[in-house]
C-alpha cells in the first residue's frame, strides 16, 4: 500500500482538506470493492453526469435513491411477495444490494428513471451565484477609511 503526505498541500492552500481527506480514504480502503451491480459514470456535458446501473430483475419499487451527507446511495431489496420458483439455471442476480458514490460540492440528483433494467441517475452541477466569477470595479483615489495596523511583538 502507498503512503502519501499532504502536508505540502495543507501548506500552500486553504480549504482543500476535504480532497485530501477523500484520497486518504480512497487510498487506504484495503476492503475490496463490489462489483455488483455492474454500472457506468459518463459526462453527458461540462457540468453534467450520468450514472447508469444494471439492475436487471428489479421493478421500479424495489429500488431506492437517495442523496445524504454528500453521498449518493443507491438500494435495491427484492419484495417479500416474489413467487417461489424452481430454477434449472440463475444468472441473474436479483441479490439486495447498497451501491455509493461520494459527491463534490454543488453536484445535484435531477432525475433517475429505470428503462430496459437499467438505472439512469442524471446529475448536474450547480455553482451558486456567490461563487462565480465576478468582475469588480477599480475606483480611483484612496479607500474611504483606512485602518491602522498594530504590531504584534
Amino acid at each position: 500500500m502507498r503512503s502519501f503526505d499532504f502536508a505540502p498541500l495543507h501548506r500552500t492552500t486553504v480549504g482543500f482538506d476535504q480532497i485530501a481527506n477523500l484520497m486518504d480514504r480512497v487510498l487506504s480502503s484495503d476492503t475490496a470493492q463490489p462489483s455488483y451491480p455492474p454500472y457506468n459514470i459518463e459526462k453527458t456535458a461540462d457540468d453534467a453526469y450520468r450514472i447508469s446501473i444494471a439492475v436487471a430483475g428489479f421493478a421500479e419499487s424495489d429500488l431506492s435513491v437517495e442523496v445524504k451527507e454528500n453521498a449518493l446511495v443507491v438500494s435495491a431489496r427484492k419484495g417479500a411477495d416474489e413467487p417461489e420458483r424452481s430454477y434449472l439455471h440463475r444468472g441473474i442476480a436479483t441479490r439486495a444490494f447498497e451501491r455509493r458514490f461520494a459527491l463534490a460540492d454543488h453536484i445535484r440528483v435531477t432525475a433517475a428513471s429505470h428503462e430496459n433494467g437499467m438505472l439512469h441517475i442524471d446529475l448536474a452541477r450547480e455553482i451558486p451565484e456567490a461563487l462565480k466569477p465576478r468582475q469588480i470595479q477599480i475606483t480611483a483615489g484612496s479607500p474611504n477609511e483606512v485602518v491602522d495596523a498594530k504590531a504584534v511583538n
